[in-house]
């Protein structure tokens, strides 16, 4: 193993069984077709999870609106490209010519989106304790408090609180098409809302952004429809 994943699973305090699993989740879709992109919807599901958790216990009088919240500060890009950074994922970053001239080892979204593929990849080798155990670790050194909650928020969390408020389920995402250069990227991304019969698309550079960008547009329609 090349000695920039040595030193990365040192800082995770984890020694992949399977190391590709390590090397995929480091792999940009500029790179390879064996890209990170499904470990990283694997990823997700675990941070939010772990975060949540986390949330629970230190966090103990707040409220479920007031707790996811605090999460979406907690889990959003630049909390996470920060994170990413600080372990040094840039370095360990497989990306194609193209994306690495253009910067692509410090854009905060394929950090952010490296990082959650990285616990994903931690879950699939260890499985959940393991994969909770550094996101606890990964949070250590953030202030997380209750003052948290008074943040703007994005639109991804706006739509997740109206519906949470209705006592509806969560919206699905989904890519709908990805054009362009792999360096120069847009994400065609759905937002469906499948008891209101509603869907919505919205286009970004990053998949993050397409979703905040359809959950932007469902948004819209619902507020127009329901204005209070």
């Amino acid at each position: 193993m090349p000695p920039v994943l040595l030193a990365l699973q040192e800082r995770l305090q984890h020694e992949f069984a399977d190391p590709q699993l390590l090397v995929q989740a480091l792999t940009h879709r500029s790179f390879s077709a064996d890209h990170n992109e499904r470990l990283e919807f694997l990823g997700d599901s675990v941070l939010n999870l772990a975060v949540a958790h986390l949330l629970y216990e230190g966090l103990s009088t707040l409220p479920e609106g007031d707790l996811s919240r605090v999460r979406a500060n907690l889990v959003k890009q630049d909390t996470l490209h920060g994170l990413a950074l600080s372990l040094g994922l840039a370095e360990a970053l497989r990306l194609g010519e193209g994306e690495m001239r253009s910067g692509g080892q410090r854009r905060p979204s394929i950090l952010a989106d490296a990082l959650e593929a990285v616990l994903g990849a931690v879950y699939l080798d260890a499985g959940y304790g393991v994969a909770q155990a550094l996101v606890r670790r990964l949070f250590d050194g953030v202030e997380i408090k209750a003052t948290m909650q008074a943040a703007a928020k994005d639109p991804k969390t706006g739509l997740q609180e109206w519906l949470q408020a209705r006592k509806m389920r969560l919206p699905a995402y989904r890519v709908v098409e990805t054009q362009g250069a792999a360096h120069q990227q847009t994400f065609d991304v759905e937002c469906e809302i499948a008891e209101l019969g509603l869907s919505e698309r919205g286009i970004g550079g990053s998949r993050r952004a397409g979703e905040q960008a359809a959950a932007a547009a469902v948004l819209e329609i619902l507020k127009t429809r329901n204005p209070r």
